[in-house]
C-alpha cells in the first residue's frame, strides 16, 4: 500500500484545535459579554463551516470505501461507526452554542459549559481519529481513494479558499507553511502571499487580536 500525504489533514485538525482553544477563550472573557463578541465574529462562523465541509466530506468519501474494504472485520467497522457517531456529536453542540449566542436571558449561563463539551468532544474525537481511524486509512485505501476525499473537500470549500487555506495556515510556524504551500502550483502561491493572506489579516476574524 502506497503511502498517503496526510499532511493537510493533520494542518486541519490543528486549526480545529487553535480555533476551539480561541473559542473558549473568547466565552471567558469577563470585560465583554462573549455572546456578542461571538455573534458578530466572522471566525465562528468560518469554524463552523470549515468543520462542517470536513467532516461531511469524510463520512461521504472515506468512511464507504473504507467499509466496503474492511467488510469482514467487525473491530475495524465499530471503529468507523464511532467515527460517525462522533461526527454525529459535534453539530447538536454547535447548535446550542449558536442558541445560547442568541438567548438575551439565559444564554451568557449556558455558554461557558457548551464550549466547554464542545472543546472536550472535539479535542477527543482528533485524538481518537488519529490514534485509530487515520492510521486505518493508511493501511486501507490506495492513493486514488485518498485523492477522491481531497478533491472532495476542495470541492466543498469552493471560493472561500483565498480565506480557508490563510484561516488553516494563522499561526503555523515559518517551516511547516512552506512545507505545505510548496505544493501548490505557482499562480495559487503567487494568489495565497499577494492576495489571501493580506487579505485575511485585515478580517481579524474574531474582532480583535486573539493571543495564540
Amino acid at each position: 500500500m502506497a503511502t498517503l500525504d496526510m499532511t493537510m489533514m493533520y494542518a486541519f485538525h490543528d486549526a480545529l484545535r487553535r480555533e476551539v482553544e480561541r473559542i473558549a477563550r473568547i466565552s471567558a472573557r469577563q470585560d465583554a459579554d462573549p455572546r456578542a463578541v461571538l455573534r458578530t465574529a466572522v471566525g465562528w462562523q468560518m469554524f463552523k463551516d470549515y468543520l462542517r465541509v470536513h467532516h461531511t466530506s469524510e463520512d461521504d468519501a472515506l468512511w464507504p470505501p473504507l467499509q466496503k474494504a474492511l467488510a469482514e472485520k467487525p473491530e475495524d467497522l465499530a471503529l468507523l461507526d464511532a467515527m460517525e457517531a462522533e461526527h454525529a456529536a459535534i453539530d447538536p453542540l454547535l447548535e446550542s452554542v449558536d442558541a445560547a449566542l442568541a438567548d438575551r436571558d439565559s444564554g451568557l449561563e449556558r455558554l461557558g459549559g457548551l464550549v466547554d463539551a464542545l472543546t472536550s468532544g472535539l479535542g477527543g474525537h482528533l485524538r481518537h481519529e488519529e490514534k485509530e481511524a487515520l492510521p486505518l486509512i493508511g493501511a486501507t485505501l490506495d492513493r486514488e481513494q485518498w485523492a477522491r476525499f481531497g478533491e472532495l473537500h476542495r470541492t466543498r470549500i469552493g471560493a472561500d479558499l483565498s480565506r480557508y487555506l490563510p484561516w488553516m495556515l494563522d499561526s503555523v510556524d515559518p517551516a511547516r507553511t512552506e512545507q505545505i504551500l510548496g505544493g501548490l502550483p505557482a499562480p495559487l502561491l503567487a494568489s495565497y502571499r499577494d492576495e489571501w493572506q493580506p487579505a485575511y489579516a485585515r478580517l481579524e476574524i474574531w474582532g480583535r487580536p486573539v493571543a495564540g
